[in-house]
């Protein structure tokens, strides 16, 4: 979210209330303030901001006593304005609901019909769409003709309305009351801040059922924090990439996804910083050989979180992404260890079809039984040294190789192999060329006298098919900018699975910037959906003491391809934990990712 600007604000020189308020209505201003805005030091810029938050705390103010508060030379309001509005403005009342919507019927005819609501509910507050006004309607409309019947003989349904409506603010004041909680618990356990979220991050491209509520668990920006915060958050929650990043240090790394039978495996970075510092992260897909694209000629994606190493909590993720594929991330972050972990969907990188294909020739025999390698092969291997050179200095470290050869089969490069090595082939400073990379696969073909099945499980290992494309893997280049410390250091720590961590920082992900809303079949289970315009996340949360399965049918989405492989998909989640639903990526980058998604409890 973007930062308010700090002007002057002339609402904090109205005279308060005598005393201070109640303890209640301190939380609820609290969690609504922190629904909208990032910390409690930001401003209420507007009239319709106020407007706004004012019926999210229960409160359903006339024209002339919004007035009363927001006057013409009112710029902005803090947060202590807003808890002294509150203190002031009573919660509306049933009665007081009553007698507003008859305002609701503009024509006078007694009913309220679709229409008259649709125009209601689409002018102030949170946007709905006209089906789930509709629903409003069906919910109370118990003669099925479409409207509201409020004349005298039919009060009780208009009530039934009321209720309704009432109900369903009390129950947002209620998450908003139990999201703060928890973020305030996390907090405290973990000493940690989230990123920044933009207001307009909030609508998730599909509205949310009557009687959901849009929640966000933040933490308190108005204290320092001891671990990270984000900032240069530009309009729409995006993360702002430096203008003078040639002025800061900066450390690199290439790493790759690679496809394993039903996983995906990818190098794992350690980020130590001496100095407290603004950071830049970046991530984007390199284009080797036929890597880097999907068929259909969009990115990959290859996104990153941010994992406190100590706890392996969430700090980060990198939300931004540019029309190179470049994922970004700035934060403010202390001195300390983070991993820093790449991500990709699987909506992209996926397992290729079995086809017929001709499989390519890796070595041919010369004069003698000469065994030389053939020049497609040869391209291969200059595409897996590229990848291998994780530091890009165009040699493979000792530490390099060794990576490769974890990769490839398995094992660590140990004293006597190394020495082999050595011993056999031209070394630049003590580090392989490229020209000796292949002479060590031509060694290898040698000592297998022709037998190209070692060579091909090295091939298949890094991503190759077949035909020698690239078409299983996916490398990428990590850059990190920091601007007050001079020394960043960044290292590879594994290659390895990371489902389990993954999983857990995209449920916390979901938890912290998506929008929640309650299954309404069953009691205790909650659905999170964090959506932007190029990717989307759905987790399922279980608070009960029952497994469930549930249907997650997104079916309906415009333009959305799951890494389930299907829109419509099933999860089992256990007693008191979460589950990662859907992860969603457009199928085509230039045109506008819908989310729907419907949920269902299965039996």
């Amino acid at each position: 979210m973007s930062r308010r600007s700090s002007r002057p604000s002339t609402a904090s020189s109205r005279p308060r209330t005598a005393g201070q308020p109640s303890r209640d209505i301190y939380l609820e201003c609290q969690a609504a303030f922190l629904g909208h805005y990032d910390d409690l030091g930001d401003k209420i810029d507007s009239k319709e901001d106020l407007i706004l938050l004012l019926q999210q705390t229960g409160r359903n103010p006339t024209s002339k006593s919004v007035a009363k508060y927001w006057t013409p030379r009112t710029e902005s309001m803090t947060f202590e304005d807003f808890v002294d509005v509150c203190s002031r403005e009573p919660v509306t009342s049933e009665e007081e609901l009553l007698k507003a919507f008859h305002k609701i019927d503009l024509n006078g005819d007694g009913y309220i019909s679709l229409d008259e609501l649709y125009k209601i509910m689409t002018t102030k507050g949170e946007k709905m769409s006209k089906d789930e006004v509709k629903d409003i309607i069906d919910e109370v409309d118990e003669n099925k003709d479409g409207k509201l019947d409020y004349k005298e003989r039919n009060k009780f349904y208009y009530g039934k309305f009321a209720k309704m409506v009432l109900s369903t603010t009390e129950e947002y004041k209620k998450l908003a009351l139990r999201n703060l909680e928890k973020r305030e618990k996390n907090r405290k356990l973990h000493g940690e801040i989230t990123p920044r979220k933009d207001k307009d991050e909030l609508s998730l491209g599909s509205q949310m059922s009557v009687g959901s509520s849009a929640s966000e668990w933040r933490h308190d920006y108005s204290k320092p924090s001891p671990r990270v915060s984000t900032n240069s958050i530009s309009k729409g929650g995006r993360s702002k990439e430096p203008t003078n990043l040639k002025d800061w240090p900066m450390v690199q790394s290439k790493g790759t996804f690679f496809l394993e039978d039903s996983s995906i495996i990818s190098h794992v970075y350690t980020l130590n910083l001496t100095e407290d510092s603004d950071v830049w992260i970046s991530i984007q897909p390199l284009k080797i050989g036929e890597s880097g694209e999907a068929l259909d000629g969009t990115f990959i994606d290859t996104a990153l979180f941010v994992i406190y190493e100590d706890d392996n909590s969430f700090v980060a993720f990198t939300e931004t992404k540019d029309i190179r594929g470049k994922y970004g991330l700035r934060c403010n972050m202390t001195k300390g260890k983070y991993l820093l972990i790449p991500f990709t969907t699987g909506c992209r990188l996926k397992p290729k079809k079995e086809t017929a294909m001709k499989e390519a020739k890796l070595i041919m025999k010369e004069k003698g039984d000469k065994i030389v390698l053939t020049r497609g092969f040869k391209k291969a291997l200059e595409d897996i040294f590229e990848m291998a050179d994780l530091d890009g200095n165009r040699l493979l470290s000792r530490e390099e190789f060794n990576w490769y050869n974890m990769r490839t089969s398995g094992e660590e490069v140990a004293d006597d192999e190394w020495s082999v090595v050595e011993d056999n082939i031209e070394l630049d400073k003590g580090q392989i060329t490229l020209a000796g990379f292949i002479k060590l696969n031509e060694m290898e073909a040698e000592d297998n006298e022709g037998d190209t099945e070692d060579l091909w499980i090295t091939l298949s290992a890094m991503g190759f098919n077949k035909s020698l494309l690239l078409d299983e893997a996916c490398p990428f280049l990590l850059k990190v900018y920091t601007q007050k410390c001079s020394d960043p250091e960044l290292e590879v720590s594994a290659l390895k699975s990371n489902k389990d961590t993954l999983d857990k920082a995209s449920c916390q992900l979901a938890f912290t910037k998506g929008e929640a809303k309650k299954v309404k079949a069953i009691k205790d289970v909650m659905i999170y959906q964090y959506i932007n315009d190029h990717r989307a996340l759905i987790v399922v949360e279980n608070k009960s003491k029952t497994k469930i399965k549930m249907s997650l049918d997104c079916s309906k989405t415009r333009n959305g391809v799951s890494h389930t492989g299907s829109m419509l998909g099933t999860v089992t989640v256990p007693a008191q934990t979460s589950v990662v639903g859907h992860h969603i990526l457009p199928l085509n980058d230039g045109s506008d990712l819908n989310v729907i998604c419907e949920e269902s409890v299965l039996k």
